[in-house]
């Protein structure tokens, strides 16, 4: 809408097509991130669309973003709507009309590394920065998730369909939900097909942004499955530094590899335990999660620390990232969801390609 000075629409674009998004490496515009553009005399307002609501330049983007707008002349009043839009790979999960944009895989090759809690903690994060999350225990023979999310059962069924139940904003199943507790799973293969089939296609999901798959540890029928089952956006190996840790976590890395499904990075957990002093005491080796990354051409997504608080939270049902915010280990793991995110993003605009970026601490 032109104004006495001049100012339109177009002109906010073309200040606009000079922000770039700094981790997606494209213009505003490019993105469509810039709607709504609404010119009132000399004041300027529209939507701000970012390609998450987990992105970690997002205060970062609209500062830039105000002070280009703010810099047109004739421009007194700069008000911005921050909010976001997923971006999806389109292809098809769960219900045709009820759509999962991405299925992200934690996995690790070995158990005892701590996949479960950067699933639950990185499913939380997701869910509290505003994304639509739900979570699939398919760690059939383990799954710990309802414990570390504080949930014992699963709401009645409805219209045919499973209901997940709901913690911190993500949806859960699992098959712990579906057997007595302390019941051993003594199932084949192809029981363990059914069952992974039906946790996708038989859950009343919704809609969507992130489904996090916490995978069974190994490259056995379970993970095999759900690869199969389930079209996945990318996969992130979990290890600890430990030689014999990398050694399994490089052959789930193989598996998926051998699967074509996009590897977004490795997280090195329980990476090193700060003392009192302000040093860093390296319980179980140094650097072992970047050489891997390193060898085998992947990122490396980073490391996080050994932290008590860690263990009670999953004890207690509450995930760190809500219960110790502020820790140095929640903010690890809240930018693990922050990459992963970014990395997704990454993946649909390039249509499934990996594109190398350089590896972040």
């Amino acid at each position: 809408m032109p104004t006495n000075d001049g100012l339109t629409a177009e002109s906010i674009l073309e200040v606009l097509s000079k922000v770039m998004d700094p981790v997606l490496e494209r213009d505003l515009v490019q993105l469509d991130s810039v709607r709504g553009i609404d010119v009132s005399g000399g004041a300027v307002s529209f939507d701000l669309v970012l390609s998450t609501p987990a992105h970690p330049k997002r205060k970062e983007i609209e500062a830039e973003a105000r002070k280009a707008v703010a810099g047109i002349p004739g421009v007194e009043k700069v008000d911005i709507a921050l909010g976001a839009e997923v971006l999806g790979d389109g292809r098809t999960r769960g219900l045709a009309e009820r759509p999962i944009k991405n299925a992200i895989a934690i996995a690790s090759g070995k158990g005892g590394v701590g996949k479960t809690t950067v699933s639950v903690n990185v499913a939380a994060a997701l869910a509290k920065a505003g994304a639509s999350v739900g979570l699939l225990d398919a760690d059939v023979y383990g799954p710990n998730v309802p414990t570390m999310l504080g949930v014992e059962h699963m709401p009645d069924p409805q219209d045919n369909k499973m209901t997940p139940a709901e913690a911190y904003g993500v949806k859960l199943i699992s098959i712990a939900f579906l057997v007595e507790p302390g019941q051993p799973l003594i199932w084949r293969g192809p029981m363990l097909h059914s069952a992974i089939r039906q946790f996708i296609s038989d859950v009343a999901w919704g809609d969507l942004d992130y489904l996090i798959v916490d995978l069974p540890p190994g490259t056995g029928d379970a993970p095999l499955s759900l690869t199969q089952s389930l079209p996945l956006s990318g996969a992130v190996i979990v290890t600890l530094p430990q030689k014999v840790s990398l050694e399994d976590a490089r052959r789930g890395l193989e598996m998926f590899r051998t699967m074509d499904v996009p590897l977004l990075g490795v997280v090195e957990n329980m990476s090193y335990l700060e003392l009192p002093d302000g040093s860093h005491f390296d319980v179980f080796g140094q650097g072992g999660g970047r050489l891997l990354a390193e060898q085998s051409g992947i990122r490396y997504i980073g490391a996080i620390p050994m932290d008590p608080s860690v263990r009670q939270a999953g004890d207690n049902g509450v995930p760190v990232v809500i219960s110790h915010p502020d820790s140095a280990v929640a903010r690890a793991l809240t930018a693990v969801a922050e990459d992963v995110s970014i990395e997704t993003a990454r993946l649909a605009l390039q249509g499934g390609n990996v594109i190398p970026l350089e590896m972040v601490d």
